[in-house]
């Protein structure tokens, strides 16, 4: 089987560099990569890409926005690839990584649409209470099993695993999807920007045509730089409350429950903000506030 790597970058070289570095070191290398690349000014140096690597660089010059340069990407794949992976900048493979997921894949049953790597070096980040004391399942806003979409349109987080396992969402940092799905289905334009909780969207919306996985053996490791001091908590606090509640009604899914979620949510932030005197969960939370007034309004409007 053929597998391409999609990756979308924005001004991180050295990251792209070590990605590019742990594809090229595989057992079984990949048969196309395709770098799509919204810079502000291009900083790869293409005669830097490893020897033997068949490396594809696109300009991406439309906002950056990882959802649609992924797009870019399925655009530029060769009718040969039979699986397509789309890879963040900031990760690196495991030497036998490649080959353990196309082993997997050779041996996967039809109803089988998409595979994750596994993370080697996945952190528990989860802080709120309401999950950790089955709160959020009791009210049915969060299940306890990893890896599930509950009726509020809240996913529940899964770590690195021991086998092979079955979920109802997988994040896209290193997902394997079949090539043949993405002739038709996509990433939702929807998510521009900072495009939060679109891989939530686009792959709880795969699980429609088949099985999601995690592929034990097949391992990556995950580099994430921490946000800078530019990074914008009222406009993702904003971004947070929209996003969700676009995936809910997008899903058939409840939005009564989504709200009591994006409240509680408020509430946590709030606390945050008022006993650690955290000014990033400030603005976060106002953010949270302004977006559920704005939709509040709305839909007062419209009824």
């Amino acid at each position: 089987m053929r597998i391409a790597f999609i990756t979308p970058t924005r001004n991180r070289p050295a990251h792209l560099d070590r990605m590019l570095q742990s594809l090229a070191a595989q057992s079984r290398q990949p048969s196309q990569v395709i770098v799509i690349d919204a810079g502000d000014a291009s900083k790869f140096d293409a005669t830097r890409q490893p020897d033997g690597l068949p490396v594809e660089y696109v300009r991406w010059t439309e906002a950056p926005t990882s959802a649609l340069q992924r797009n870019a990407g399925i655009a530029q794949l060769r009718d040969d690839i039979d699986l397509v992976c789309f890879f963040d900048d900031d990760q690196e493979l495991h030497p036998d990584a490649v080959e353990k997921m196309l082993q997997f894949w050779e041996s996967a049953s039809a109803d089988i649409v998409a595979a994750s790597f596994n993370e080697a070096t996945y952190e528990d980040r989860r802080t709120l209470f309401w999950r950790r004391l089955g709160l959020g399942a009791l009210l049915g806003l969060y299940s306890r099993k990893p890896g599930r979409v509950a009726r509020s349109g809240w996913h529940s987080l899964y770590g690195k695993v021991d086998r092979n396992t079955e979920c109802e969402w997988l994040s896209s940092k290193a997902l394997v999807v079949r090539r043949n799905l993405l002739n038709t289905y996509q990433f939702d334009p929807f998510f521009e920007g900072y495009s939060y909780l679109e891989d939530l969207e686009f792959t709880y919306g795969l699980s429609r045509h088949g099985r999601l996985m995690i592929v034990a053996d097949a391992l990556f490791d995950h580099h994430q730089p921490p946000r800078g001091a530019d990074f914008n908590w009222h406009d993702f606090g904003r971004t947070e409350v929209r996003n969700r509640l676009y995936f809910v009604r997008k899903h058939g899914l409840s939005v009564p429950r989504c709200y009591l979620g994006l409240l509680i949510r408020l509430g946590m932030t709030l606390g945050e903000a008022l006993f650690k005197l955290d000014r990033n969960a400030r603005r976060r939370a106002a953010g949270n506030a302004e977006e559920l007034t704005a939709k509040h309004a709305k839909n007062a409007k419209e009824d």
